[in-house]
């Protein structure tokens, strides 16, 4: 297998009328939707040639996964960005993405054209009803290989500039080869899609849909404010599959949600993104005890999910939730400081992975690409690639990996990878501010800005609301008069976060 269009092309031959993804207003079945993407693939390869990016601006949607399908059918890989990124922040994606074209709706389209964007611009319903052109779409077909870029999703930045992670159909392939049949996802199953589609856990929801012929359901992201509506949603879809971000299982148990209705149809929770807190995972397995569960870890550089760790039902009082043992096919080994192999118990390092997950890098940056994937220093005889996650973990009596933080500051929030960095970058470039610090309270999951220099609380988040997306944008601001440093002259972080936010003005 070399392209993941094969999927779609199976399932929609096996369930032709069935449907492949829908949400509150749109449907498509699987012969629809792979007709769509041949008229769209057409459309794309009079502008685009293979193996370029192209950016879908689209509200996540059945027309947005169509579009995806329809630049693969060109050759060439999606590029995601959600309408709701503030301006700066689509610039900057655009910058750094160079795509060739944008696919996008007509009421989106002058927000491109502000955000510099100077490429042609395709809209949906033109390039779907382009005549698809077989021919073409054949010859495209016929020189893929497995190892061309499928996506790119971009991620939080150090430099304070969003990174492209650039992942190939290969890596893709490799996941699904065993994902599905791991947890029993086949074609009888509803998958309700709650991830963004420019955060990698939607591509567990698409990939296994497609190969399988289940059924993805796009869940509304307002429903996530409105537990009732939510709960009622999945019920009403029978939805049988949950692959969400832990932040969204644990908003459904903090409000209640499971008291108001307990959608029975659920069979699988498969969680990610961040450590799930005991006290939520046991809500929902009060309700759902029959259920399946799964711990998933890993960064968007290996494709999804490195490790896996199925949770007994009921969670054994007090016991932390390991991340469990590697995917097949992925090499999961923890690294000390002295770049030397860890296998003893209790003794923290560095998650390395190497394998065919890995994504190919960072699109447009080969400096950042060289620092993160490297050779492997335990391997001297050939070259072997592996991507250093920047996370510490250590191997429980079982010999399970363990979860146990950051050695930089990438932190794991709402779901989100985010480079602290970003955050104070965009904070410094508000012309009041003179100097700011970001910290993260895991304890109470919170981000606290700290920053010298004028402009209340209130007025630096409304400013922050044209450079950061919302989950980004710190919920405390404390103002100081300076911010203190270290005797060489660095700003006291370990200082600042001792200081959490209390007293401070959140606003």
């Amino acid at each position: 297998m070399r392209n993941i269009l094969e999927y779609l092309e199976h399932s929609a031959r096996l369930f032709p009328d069935k449907a492949a993804v829908l949400d509150q207003t749109d449907m498509r079945t699987y012969s629809q939707l792979m007709g769509d993407a041949r008229c769209i693939g057409t459309a794309v390869s009079q502008i685009a040639p293979p193996r370029a990016p192209v950016v879908v601006y689209m509200d996540k949607s059945p027309r947005a996964l169509t579009a995806f399908l329809g630049i693969v059918h060109a050759g060439c890989f999606y590029v995601f960005i959600s309408p709701d990124q503030p301006v700066q922040r689509l610039r900057q994606i655009l910058a750094t993405a160079q795509a060739a074209c944008a696919i996008t709706e007509p009421g989106l389209s002058d927000k491109l054209t502000e955000a510099g964007f100077s490429a042609p611009v395709v809209f949906f319903e033109e390039a779907v009803n382009t005549q698809p052109d077989s021919a073409v779409l054949s010859r495209i077909r016929a020189q893929a290989l497995d190892i061309d870029p499928l996506y790119c999703n971009f991620t939080s930045g150090s430099s304070g500039t969003p990174k492209g992670v650039l992942v190939s159909h290969r890596s893709v392939i490799d996941f699904m080869d065993v994902f599905p049949d791991m947890f029993h996802i086949t074609s009888e199953d509803v998958i309700g899609n709650q991830a963004p589609f420019d955060f990698d856990v939607s591509v567990k929801d698409i990939y296994s849909t497609l190969k399988t012929g289940a059924t993805m359901v796009i869940i509304p992201r307002r429903l996530f404010s409105v537990v009732t509506e939510l709960l009622d949603y999945l019920c009403r879809h029978r939805v049988t599959t949950l692959i969400w971000a832990v932040t969204a299982l644990c908003m459904v148990a903090q409000f209640r949600g499971l008291s108001y209705r307990v959608p029975k149809s659920v069979s699988k929770i498969l969680f990610s993104g961040e450590v799930m807190p005991e006290k939520y995972l046991r809500m929902w397995q009060d309700c759902l005890p029959d259920a399946s569960y799964v711990n998933l870890y890993g960064p968007t550089e290996i494709t999804c999910n490195c490790t896996f760790f199925r949770v007994p039902c009921p969670l054994p009082a007090g016991e932390k939730l390991p991340i469990g043992q590697p995917f097949p096919n992925e090499h999961v080994f923890l690294l000390d400081s002295q770049d030397r192999l860890i296998d003893a118990e209790n003794t923290p390092g560095e998650i390395c992975v190497s394998g065919t997950a890995l994504a190919l890098g960072y699109l447009n940056n080969p400096a950042q690409t060289a620092r993160a994937f490297v050779q492997n220093p335990l391997n001297a005889n050939y070259p072997e690639i592996i991507y250093r996650t920047g996370d510490l973990a250590y191997y429980d009596s079982a010999g399970n990996l363990c979860f146990a933080g950051r050695k930089d500051f990438q932190i794991k929030y709402m779901g989100h990878r985010i480079e602290l960095e970003e955050i104070e970058s965009a904070i410094n470039s508000l012309p009041q501010v003179r100097r700011a610090c970001c910290v993260f309270d895991a304890q109470r999951s919170r981000l606290t800005a700290f920053y010298a220099g004028e402009g209340t609380p209130a007025q630096l988040k409304i400013q922050l609301h044209d450079r950061l997306p919302a989950y980004m944008i710190p919920s405390v601001f404390r103002q100081l008069p300076e911010l203190p440093v270290t005797a060489n002259g660095k700003i006291d972080r370990r200082l600042l976060s001792s200081m959490g936010g209390e007293n401070s003005d959140p606003r």
